[in-house]
């Protein structure tokens, strides 16, 4: 077979054309493939010819592009619409999706902040209770933002008294956010309005006159190609203008580098990490005590995942320097350099994830296994008390107070929906805070993880959940999914549209990947740079393992990612395409020759590298799902979905890709694009949205495995 990138122009073309008269002959429920043209441009790159030919593709603003992209939604309706349980399958999704949700709540002295989602709301409602038995009170309600609830609340952070929120607003699922300000005793908006604080990270000062925070350059500011990377950090004072904020801290060494604020108690020392990327953060002290100081890089020449929390007397840090696995350190503010940190929590076999202090006690989340573990510990590092779990499940979003009494958690698995947990030093107990209700059967879900061994002999670890009474005799359709990369760990969680799949007799398996944090910074840095090819081939001895021990076989397999995990995708199909029966590639990246020079991606360099460097080239190119495609391969059915206002993930990805398989495919199974708009990465986008995709997504799965509801 023909590697795509030394097609000619006359084969693409022919290639293209027998593809579209497949396409037709066999799927006689689609609309006519659409024609794509290709203008090919040639990239010489360290003596390297590589053709591109859906350059023009790149362009969202071009005429061309957006009919191009309409004609390509018809196609792909026409394959999702004609699915004949379609009805069905649109009324249990909605059901299961307007059951609702809850977060943990944010403690301020006797009040409790929370989020809270009913029924059809396309946002969450950020409610306040007064007392642990107090009636909830709507502090912001996003849902009064837009008709079409494709306005949307990213974050926000509360003061010190909880007197006053900062929250940020951005539309279309941009994630561009502009800072607002509540007054929560009458929720009366302030004339503070800041904008370009996407992302923010935020520190309250403790008389709650304002606050340190991170804000991106204003247009004009830098050049273009480094605005959506030039963060700084300022300090704004209520009712002041903020382009009148002081400058507090700037890296002008690396605009790409990515800072973050903590500040201590009693408003005295102010941290500030730099985050490097993935494997490196550097930490900045300054003591606000003195009028005159400056900052002090505090971690040396340290290369390794930091992370700080300031109190009145000292500082801790969460290190992996010499450490894989983390530990934990205290650190003085009259030697604050490394070379006189303190270990206090050494490293152990659990995966230390984070940690906050509450109640003058350290709670420490980690992974043992990748699932969670919440331990408490005093301030010099001995153990106090581990927390019992309800099961082997995740906890997220801990808070409270660093002098409160309570702490609050998320608690769920895959057979169980989340709940919000509170644990009570006083009195040592836990009980259910609030709580949604599952919504389906979930008694009959079993749940199992396994070993098995990568290409390499690595032994990797995978959860598989399905029905109790399932038969293992290779035919369960099975939805194998995954991430490998960043530092994020795959652990056990609630989905009620999982649970759909598993009670209509799917098999649905996650494997922790190398790339990930499920074992470490070692594991992590097995995935990523010029090792990222462990994680495509962890993927796929997952896929192999499931075929060897009869759970499922190719034709009954879907594999599934987004973003990161939709290059995941993206390179096992290339590189093995008769592995699966369907595909869903979700905000993929799949160019990654040129996947750094679109929105913020200069960020990801540190994890993918960049073809820019000779070296890094060589790898990125063998694996490029872009640059791999095989003319004439049987590739799968294959949904390709992104989204137009994506600031993370360019859309071009997915765009040229779905014309180069479309054209080079050698199979009768369509290539098809979803891509939406006035939404972005998936953050913020309003339930109204999430089902209608997952209503096209479910339609595609089902359809292309041959299933009815």
């Amino acid at each position: 077979m023909i590697s795509v990138k030394r097609f000619s122009i006359i084969i693409l073309f022919l290639l293209m054309g027998l593809a579209i008269s497949s396409c037709l002959f066999a799927q006689t429920d689609l609309d006519p493939l659409p024609l794509t043209r290709i203008e090919m441009v040639i990239d010489t790159i360290h003596g390297v010819a590589i053709e591109d030919p859906y350059r023009w593709l790149e362009d969202s603003e071009s005429d061309e592009v957006i009919h191009w992209t309409e004609k390509q939604s018809k196609y792909f309706h026409s394959y999702v619409d004609s699915y004949p349980d379609r009805y069905k399958m649109k009324k249990r999704l909605t059901n299961l999706m307007t059951i609702g949700s809850v977060s943990s709540p944010t403690v301020r002295n006797d009040d409790y902040f929370y989020y809270r989602r009913e029924g059809d709301q396309n946002h969450s409602i950020l409610y306040r209770k007064h007392g642990l038995n107090g009636n909830p009170e709507v502090i912001i309600d996003p849902n009064t933002f837009s008709d079409d609830g494709t306005v949307a609340m990213d974050w926000s952070y509360i003061s010190s008294d909880g007197s006053l929120i900062a929250y940020g607003i951005s539309s279309s699922g941009s994630e561009r956010s502009t800072l607002h300000l509540i007054r929560t005793s009458d929720k009366t908006n302030l004339a503070d309005t800041i904008p370009f604080t996407r992302g923010v990270s935020m520190a309250w000062l403790p008389d709650n006159s304002g606050f340190y925070f991170t804000r991106f350059a204003t247009a004009g500011e830098v050049p273009k190609e480094d605005e959506a990377y030039y963060r700084r950090v300022f300090l704004h004072t209520i009712g002041q203008r903020w382009e009148d904020d002081p400058l507090i801290f700037e890296d002008k060494d690396d605009k790409t580098s990515w800072p973050g604020v903590s500040l201590s108690p009693d408003g005295t020392k102010l941290i500030v990490y730099l985050f490097q990327g993935w494997s490196r953060t550097d930490l900045y002290l300054k003591d606000l005590s003195h009028p005159d100081a400056e900052f002090v890089k505090i971690n040396g020449l340290l290369e390794a995942n930091l992370s700080a929390q300031p109190l009145d007397d000292c500082f801790l840090i969460l290190s992996n320097h010499n450490a894989p696995h983390y530990r934990l350190l205290k650190g003085s503010y009259d030697q604050p350099e490394s070379e006189n940190w303190k270990e206090i929590i050494p490293q152990r076999e659990e995966i230390a994830q984070t940690f906050m202090v509450i109640n003058s006690q350290i709670v420490l989340h980690s992974l043992r296994k990748a699932h969670s573990v919440v331990e408490i510990f005093d301030l010099n590092g001995r153990s106090v008390k581990t927390l019992t779990l309800p099961e082997m499940g995740t906890t997220y979003g801990l808070s409270g107070e660093h002098d409160g009494h309570e702490l609050f958690f998320n608690f769920s698995s895959f057979n169980t929906p989340s709940s919000v947990l509170r644990y009570d030093f006083n009195s040592d107990s836990i009980i259910t805070f609030d709580q949604v209700p599952a919504g389906i059967d979930v008694s009959n879900i079993e749940v199992n993880q396994v070993w098995y061994e990568s290409a390499d002999g690595t032994p990797i670890s995978m959860f598989i959940v399905h029905r109790q009474d399932i038969e293992l005799n290779g035919q369960n359709p099975t939805y194998l999914t995954g991430y490998g990369g960043f530092n994020v760990s795959e652990k056990p969680y609630f989905s009620r549209t999982i649970a759909f799949w598993v009670n209509r007799g799917g098999v649905f398996a996650v494997p922790n990947l190398r790339g990930g944090g499920e074992y470490g910074e070692e594991w992590h840095r097995d995935g990523m740079l010029e090792n990222k090819q462990n994680c495509f081939d962890d993927f796929i001895a997952a896929a192999e393992y499931l075929f060897a021990e009869k759970f499922t076989s190719p034709e009954h397999l879907l594999i599934s990612g987004g973003s990161n995990g939709g290059l995941l995708v993206g390179a096992v199909f290339t590189q093995r395409p008769e592995l699966c029966r369907a595909v869903v590639c979700s905000v993929p990246l799949l160019d990654m020759i040129r996947y750094h020079l679109f929105l913020i991606a200069r960020l990801w360099i540190p994890e993918y590298g960049s073809s820019e460097d000779p070296e890094q080239f060589e790898y990125i190119r063998a694996y490029s799902p872009y640059h791999n495609v095989t003319a004439g391969a049987a590739y799968p059915t294959i949904l390709f979905k992104a989204s137009e206002s994506d600031s993370r993930v360019h859309p071009m990805h997915a765009r040229k890709m779905t014309a180069l398989m479309q054209a080079a495919t050698g199979s009768d199974n369509p290539i098809l694009l979803r891509l939406e708009t006035k939404a972005g990465h998936g953050q913020g986008k309003p339930t109204s949205k999430r089902i209608e995709d997952l209503v096209d997504t479910w339609c595609f799965i089902f359809k292309t495995l041959g299933l009815k509801m």
